[in-house]
């Protein structure tokens, strides 16, 4: 700095106001344009880890998100970091296995890192006691599964999506309806589910348990679900998957038993996943706003880093239904 201020003929308090700002606006002085000039010159680059000695702030946050690969959370990850670094923050990302002691070992990895808060996106529930025996010492955001952990959570509003699909099926007049959850420890498949269980309870239908399976959420995961709903002589009319992922595993067993879509088989997923629309028949699917999820948990956790809101209220995005070919029109 003090460098640039001899070329730049300022006081070295000018080089580091100006270099504290972000990047040069309209309307800056002719001296702060020639320290940005000198500084580009010299190959000036800030010393974060300097700077956090001063502010006790690395301008670095944490993000563990098991399942990277899933198209969901790649999109989520994607919307936090572009928030992240649109206000100077960089993210260091840890992918661990879908497993809790993997979890434990990634967070505790990167608070180490001296990270100043913690993005948090596939807990398992119930996480209260993971959390608190964690004893992070930063704040922390849970993103798309809130886990029932207690910490601030951002994620889509996945128990009106369950919703509106159970409203949909009801709609175009099926009736033999069945359901596939996620793994129980999800709160996104189990919240998805709850909601597509209470809009059928509504309306005085109620699913039987053995027309509810639990699975991956994943392709396999939606074939083995397949194998045991549609292998049956009571057979659904129509199944909601609490992801797309899902729904295309049991698109393909319902094609090898040789069942027409819509009219034989209805079929809902959940999330929109690119390929959803483009199959051979489209998929009706509820969207949920990956990228946006991941803005808003940066939102949640820097209020909660620079103390302007330390106990921020969960945001709960609204979701909307695609409707497409894979559930027939409504009855005439």
């Amino acid at each position: 700095m003090k460098e640039i201020a001899e070329r730049a003929g300022v006081h070295v308090s000018t080089v580091s106001r100006v270099l504290r700002q972000s990047e040069p606006v309209d309307g800056w002085s002719a001296a702060a344009q020639r320290v940005r000039e000198v500084a580009g010159e010299l190959g000036y680059r800030p010393n974060l880890w300097a700077a956090s000695l001063r502010t006790r702030r690395t301008t670095t946050i944490g993000a563990v998100m098991p399942r990277l690969t899933d198209g969901v959370v790649a999109t989520i990850y994607q919307g936090l970091e572009e928030a992240a670094r649109a206000v100077g923050y960089s993210v260091l990302l840890s992918s661990p296995p879908d497993d809790l002691a993997e979890q434990r070992a990634a967070i505790e990895l990167l608070a180490g890192r001296q990270v100043d808060g913690l993005l948090l996106s596939s807990l398992h529930s119930p996480a209260t006691d993971f959390v608190d025996h964690l004893a992070l010492g930063v704040p922390a955001v849970a993103l798309n599964r809130h886990a029932d952990s207690g910490l601030p959570f951002a994620g889509g509003d996945d128990y009106a999506g369950g919703r509106l699909a159970g409203q949909h099926l009801l709609d175009r007049g099926y009736q033999r309806i069945a359901a596939v959850g996620g793994p129980l420890f999800a709160t996104t498949g189990s919240d998805r589910l709850a909601g597509f269980l209470d809009a059928l309870s509504s309306a005085g239908i109620e699913v039987p348990t053995d027309r509810i399976a639990h699975a991956r959420m994943d392709v396999q995961g939606g074939i083995d679900a397949a194998r045991t709903l549609l292998a049956r002589d009571d057979r659904p009319d129509a199944v909601f998957c609490v992801s797309d992922t899902m729904a295309i595993g049991l698109l393909g067993v319902a094609r090898d038993l040789g069942l027409s879509i819509p009219d034989d088989l209805g079929l809902i997923g959940y999330n929109d996943i690119p390929v959803a629309g483009q199959l051979p028949v489209p998929l009706t699917t509820v969207i949920t706003p990956a990228h946006e999820i991941g803005e808003a948990g940066v939102r949640l956790l820097l209020g909660m880093i620079s103390g302007t809101d330390p106990e921020p209220d969960d945001v709960r995005l609204p979701v909307e239904l695609a409707v497409r070919g894979s559930t027939r029109r409504s009855p005439q």
